[in-house]
């Protein structure tokens, strides 16, 4: 009887710790969202802080840069909605390349610690109790895994927090995973770091139409905002491209599949 007991006992607590790193990426996004600190993370944050962040990169730009990667770390392992924005910060406050990079790393980091969670909580129990469809899926990913991960790494058509979960329940490896995403977000990142670099007028114009409001407001300055969002770096032809390198990656997949469908059966 003590026996049942106990193995009741470890199972409840291996469940525990199983759930118990979801439960807290859980909490503390709620946490995140309870205390608005998301608001911090957003263009009308960048233009009232922009003295400020910029002095700051300027005598210590190492640790600034550190700091920066860190941020993406954390905001990718949370999956909160700022990645786009975030990136063209970076790019702003670190130019093109460095600020490219440091993203590029912050978030490969990011996407392996919400790997490793979903891998660990989730994993093969929920795949089972999925279906035999998501069992075949996870067959097909095995078998070209790479290919799979940079295609959906170099399409933005998914959703970034999706694509950092969905290898964990298809049995994945994390060099695979890891590998795939490092090289596989490299052009978009860089892109969009590129694009933020570029965006010095911009921020100043905004910033003088921002503070003149401040100053003829006054008391009612809260009506002042920012006529900025990330949808207005985005372009038609900056996602066609993004497809056309996704599509690149999955030729070799397409050719495999369609020399196995022209070889006869023996």
């Amino acid at each position: 009887m003590s026996s049942s007991k106990n193995i009741t006992a470890t199972t409840e607590k291996s469940s525990l710790s199983r759930y118990l790193p979801i439960v807290v990426i859980v909490a503390i996004v709620g946490l995140v969202y309870k205390m608005g600190w998301l608001d911090f993370l957003s263009f009308e944050s960048l233009i009232k802080n922009k003295e400020t962040l910029t002095g700051f990169v300027s005598g210590n730009f190492i640790t600034a840069l550190l700091l920066y990667a860190l941020l993406y770390m954390t905001v990718t392992a949370l999956s909160l909605p700022a990645g786009t924005i975030v990136t063209l910060t970076g790019g702003f406050l670190f130019g093109g390349l460095f600020g490219g990079l440091a993203t590029v790393i912050g978030a490969t980091l990011g996407a392996i610690i919400i790997f490793k969670i979903a891998q660990s909580s989730f994993g093969d129990s929920l795949v089972s109790k999925a279906g035999p469809w998501v069992e075949k899926m996870r067959d097909g990913f095995k078998e070209d895994a790479m290919n799979y991960m940079l295609f959906l790494r170099l399409v933005p058509i998914f959703p970034f927090w999706l694509v950092n979960i969905a290898p964990a329940l298809l049995s994945v490896r994390t060099s695979t995973y890891a590998i795939g995403t490092f090289f596989g977000i490299i052009p978009g990142t860089l892109a969009f770091s590129y694009v933020g670099a570029g965006m010095s007028s911009t921020i100043d114009a905004q910033a003088v139409t921002y503070n003149a409001c401040i100053a003829k407001m006054g008391e009612a300055s809260e009506k002042c905002g920012v006529s900025l969002n990330p949808g207005d770096f985005v372009n038609k032809n900056l996602i066609i491209a993004f497809v056309l390198l996704g599509l690149l990656a999955i030729i070799p997949i397409i050719i495999k599949k369609i020399k196995q469908r022209n070889t006869p059966v023996a």
